[in-house]
C-alpha cells in the first residue's frame, strides 16, 4: 500500500473534524501538523509562527483577498482546495504581476470527515507547487455542524508588479481590442452538471488553471500595450465586460461567431436555459489592449498551453450609455446586460 493511500486509510479510521480540533489544544495540534503541514509543506510552514516573513524583489506589490464556497467540494477538473489555489493567483496575475505568496484560512464544520479534508489540502498543496506559490501561513477554525456546509477557504495573496505595467479596469478606450484565452462557460457548467447530477454524453470538466504564467507571455510581447485584464468568474464574459464599461467610460461591440464555446458547453447550457456569456470560468482572462499590438499578444496567447484558443472577441467603441453589444452571425445584435441576480450560485 502506497504512503498516501496508508495516510488516507488512517485518516478513515480517525473519522471526523469535532470542536476539539479548533480548541488550540492538543487536537488541533494533530490536525495541523497531519493534514495541513503535511500536504502544504515548505519552509515557512515548517517554522510553526503565527506569521511569515519573506522577502520582495524591487517594485510595487499587488494584493487581493478571497473565498471559496463552492459546491460541491469535488467537482470535473478541481476541488475546493485546487480553485482556491487557481483564484488568488489569478486575481494577482490579472494586475500584471507575478505572484509570490499565499495564505489560507479554513472553516471547517464540526462532522467533516477527515479524509475529505486531506483529499482537499493534498490538491490545494499539489497546485501550489505546480504553480510555484507556496501557501506559507494559514489558520484553522471549527464550527458547530450546519455552521459551515462541509468547508469553507479563505484566502489571500500577495505578488510584485513589473517596473512600468499600470493595468487597470479605467483603461480601455475607444478602439481598443477585447481578447479572450480560450472557450467560456467550463467551469460553471461543470459545477452545475455535478451538481443536479447530469450526464452528458461528453464530460465536461471545470476550465481551473493558474493563469500568471500566460500573463507572463502576454506582458513580454505587448507590455504597456496592454490596458488590462480579467478573469471572468462569476457573472462571465457578460459581468466582466458591462463592469469594466462602467469603469472606462466606453462601450463594447462583440463577434458572436468570434467567442469559442465547446459544442458540449453549448447543448448544456441550452438544455438548462443558461446563456455561456454568463456562466463562470475560473481558467481563461479577458484582455483590453491597444489595437496596433493585437497580433503580437494574440501570437503569445496561442503561444501558451493554457491560450491555445484565444481569440479576438470584439472591440471598445464610443458610447455615453456603456453598453455591452453582441453582433449575430445573422446581422442582428443585441444588448449582453449584468444578470438581474444569482444564475449559479456557489460557484466559487
Amino acid at each position: 500500500m502506497s504512503t498516501i493511500k496508508a495516510y488516507r486509510r488512517k485518516l478513515d479510521l480517525l473519522g471526523r473534524v469535532d470542536l476539539s480540533h479548533g480548541a488550540g489544544g492538543r487536537a488541533m495540534a494533530q490536525l495541523i501538523a497531519e493534514i495541513f503541514h503535511k500536504a502544504l509543506d515548505n519552509d515557512w510552514l515548517r517554522r510553526g509562527n503565527d506569521q511569515s516573513v519573506f522577502e520582495v524583489g524591487a517594485g510595487r506589490m499587488a494584493m487581493t483577498t478571497d473565498a471559496f464556497v463552492v459546491s460541491p467540494l469535488f467537482f470535473p477538473g478541481g476541488d475546493i482546495g485546487s480553485l482556491a489555489v487557481h483564484g488568488t493567483v489569478n486575481d494577482i496575475a490579472m494586475s500584471g504581476a507575478q505572484p509570490l505568496y499565499l495564505s489560507a484560512s479554513f472553516i471547517i464544520e464540526e462532522g467533516f470527515s477527515l479524509a475529505d479534508l486531506a483529499r482537499i489540502a493534498e490538491s490545494m498543496g499539489a497546485a501550489a507547487r505546480e504553480t510555484g506559490v507556496p501557501v506559507i501561513t494559514g489558520d484553522t477554525k471549527v464550527v458547530e455542524r450546519g455552521k459551515a456546509d462541509g468547508v469553507f477557504i479563505s484566502t489571500a495573496g500577495v505578488g510584485v508588479v513589473p517596473d512600468g505595467l499600470d493595468l487597470s479596469g479605467d483603461k480601455a478606450r475607444a478602439g481598443d481590442i477585447v481578447l479572450i484565452s480560450g472557450s467560456i462557460g467550463d467551469h460553471g457548467v461543470a459545477i452545475m452538471s455535478k451538481r443536479e447530477n447530469l450526464e452528458f454524453d461528453c464530460e465536461i470538466r471545470s476550465d481551473s488553471a493558474a493563469l500568471h504564467g500566460l500573463v507572463a507571455n502576454m506582458v513580454a510581447a505587448a507590455g504597456a500595450s496592454l490596458r488590462l485584464m480579467r478573469d471572468p468568474t462569476r457573472g462571465g464574459l457578460a459581468a466582466t465586460l458591462n463592469e469594466i464599461a462602467q469603469q472606462s467610460r466606453v462601450g463594447f461591440r462583440l463577434d458572436d461567431a468570434a467567442i469559442p464555446v465547446k459544442p458540449e458547453v453549448a447543448a448544456a447550457c441550452e438544455l438548462l436555459g443558461l446563456d455561456p456569456l454568463n456562466v463562470a470560468n475560473e481558467g481563461k482572462l479577458v484582455a483590453v489592449a491597444a489595437p496596433e499590438a493585437a497580433s503580437a499578444i494574440l501570437d503569445a496567447m496561442r503561444a501558451h498551453p493554457l491560450g491555445r484558443d484565444s481569440a479576438i472577441i470584439g472591440t471598445a467603441v464610443e458610447d455615453e450609455r456603456r453598453f455591452v453589444q453582441l453582433k449575430s452571425s445573422f446581422g442582428g445584435s443585441r444588448i449582453v446586460d449584468w444578470l438581474a441576480g444569482e444564475q449559479l450560485p456557489r460557484i466559487c
